[in-house]
């Protein structure tokens, strides 16, 4: 992977990571359906500029049902059982695992040794972050947060399997989608206010956080990391998401003053350490080092 795509999968974990402690606002005004929906219905504005990409209705049925409308209910109703937003982000990257082992089961993408030793200093990193969360953590609550999870992980394997449509078209496209389940969701199981009540008097803040999520999260990126997931293996793209919890963590520190001990910060250590060693290619790195020492020499 080129030094130019690592950025953006790290700018892509940053964006998601903050999206975790934006949460909260959001549900101030909304419910876990109605936020969904506001999100997807401000995306799907994106549709008047870009043609649909030329993918069957299925794959995007699937995205928008599964990687969309699920994902995100399934998220926003663990939040409203009190999922902690610094748990929250740790457990949606089990996505990551979910992702490769999908891979390997139906793209017959297997990871390397490297690739597989670094999932496993990340996903330590990831227990380690774990273990500093309260015991206020309800067992339907990460439930719920698991199921997200691999929600994400199936429309990864799906964004994946269509390499030829632009990312961002595919994105917006497949955000109406995701509007009617999470409505009908919302009309049959919400108490009131109805959506349009709730959107007419949500605070400011909350719909700031609907722009957020739908432009930088949803937009910029799902388009970021759908091109990623398209140009490489899912076992070397899917490890980045890793670094949310860490934004996620530092985010819920500055903004809702969450404190964070040594082992929560060995945990993001990890994590790192994880991703440099499944991302970086140090043998490569090593011969092309000596070569150009070599080369030097020869002069």
């Amino acid at each position: 992977m080129r030094a130019r795509d690592m950025a953006l999968a790290v700018l892509v974990s940053v964006i998601w990571g903050f999206s975790y402690v934006t949460y909260r606002f959001g549900l101030e005004s909304f419910s876990a359906a109605q936020l969904s929906a506001a999100r997807f219905l401000l995306a799907c504005v994106a549709i008047a500029f870009v043609p649909r990409p030329k993918v069957s209705w299925a794959v995007m049925l699937v995205i928008g049902l599964v990687m969309f409308a699920g994902q995100f209910l399934l998220l926003m109703l663990a939040y409203t059982l009190d999922m902690p937003a610094g748990l929250g982000s740790v457990t949606q990257q089990t996505q990551a695992v979910f992702t490769i082992a999908f891979a390997a089961i139906f793209m017959r993408e297997f990871p390397t040794l490297r690739q597989g030793i670094g999932m496993a200093v990340a996903m330590a990193g990831l227990v380690l972050i774990g273990f500093t969360i309260g015991g206020d953590l309800k067992p339907a609550a990460l439930a719920l947060a698991l199921a997200a999870a691999t929600s994400w992980a199936i429309g990864n394997i799906v964004v994946k399997s269509v390499r030829h449509a632009p990312a961002f078209a595919l994105m917006a496209w497949c955000s109406p989608i995701a509007v009617v389940p999470l409505l009908a969701y919302s009309w049959a199981f919400d108490p009131q206010p109805s959506f349009l009540q709730a959107l007419a008097h949500a605070s400011w803040l909350s719909l700031a956080v609907v722009a957020y999520l739908a432009i930088a999260s949803t937009l910029v990126g799902y388009a970021m990391w759908g091109h990623l997931l398209q140009r490489h293996p899912a076992s070397v793209v899917a490890p980045f998401a890793l670094l949310s919890p860490a934004t996620g963590i530092l985010a819920s520190a500055l903004i809702l003053g969450e404190q964070f001990s040594p082992l929560r910060v060995a945990g993001m250590a990890l994590i790192m350490l994880g991703l440099a060693i499944i991302v970086m290619p140090v043998p490569s790195l090593v011969a092309r080092m000596k070569a150009r020492s070599a080369a030097m020499r020869d002069r």
